[in-house]
């Protein structure tokens, strides 16, 4: 059976949390935190400056013009942009992934990285206002004042992240092979249900 997974997610839908879980009941690795480690080693960037690119598209238009700016850089000998630079390390990382053929990836437009692979699963994952706030506050710990201020900015940052490097619309479900609501289901139920999708995919 083959267990190459993609996780895509509104924030606050639970989907990192449902990666994990999928990743155990699979009994492959989880790539989510663990890209952002190879992508230090990788590009010699700091932690810091990786882990914020995506929250970096929050405006499409700054995030666009930041992309076209290009600087002298070693990668195949052309110029590139600091934007462009993330992108295509966390790409060639995902790839290397792909080629192993197990895992469960979470976000980074891994998605459209793979969608050469047949036997990819992509699952997005979203779910109603209220309850991503709810799982904001009590499971993130995220301040109650301000969480759908935090969810609204972190959804358009990676829309437009998503949007501007594949040409393609992030959450159109023509890209996924499967959209869960999580507020119909538990992160386990949620869990279970893609596993027992990608068995009798696999059947």
């Amino acid at each position: 059976m083959n267990k190459l997974v993609t996780i895509s997610r509104e924030y606050g839908s639970g989907g990192r949390i449902i990666g994990g879980l999928v990743a155990e009941k699979l009994g492959v690795p989880l790539y989510d935190k663990e890209i952002i480690d190879f992508a230090v080693e990788k590009s010699g960037l700091s932690r810091e400056i990786i882990e914020s690119a995506e929250l970096r598209a929050k405006s499409s238009f700054t995030y666009t013009l930041a992309s076209a700016i290009s600087f002298g850089d070693n990668m195949a000998g052309e110029n590139v942009s600091m934007n462009e630079k993330l992108f295509m390390t966390q790409f060639d990382i995902i790839e290397q992934i792909g080629e192993l053929g197990n895992g469960v990836i979470v976000g980074r437009c891994a998605d459209y990285i793979l969608k050469e692979i047949q036997q990819v699963t992509n699952v997005f994952i979203f779910a109603e206002m209220e309850d991503r706030i709810k799982r904001c506050v009590e499971v993130y710990g995220d301040d109650p004042e301000d969480v759908q201020k935090k969810i609204m900015t972190y959804d358009k940052a990676r829309a437009n992240y998503y949007n501007y490097h594949t040409c393609q619309k992030w959450g159109y479900y023509k890209n996924y092979n499967l959209s869960i609501n999580t507020s119909r289901l538990s992160e386990e139920d949620a869990a279970n249900l893609i596993v027992e999708y990608i068995q009798k995919r696999n059947d």
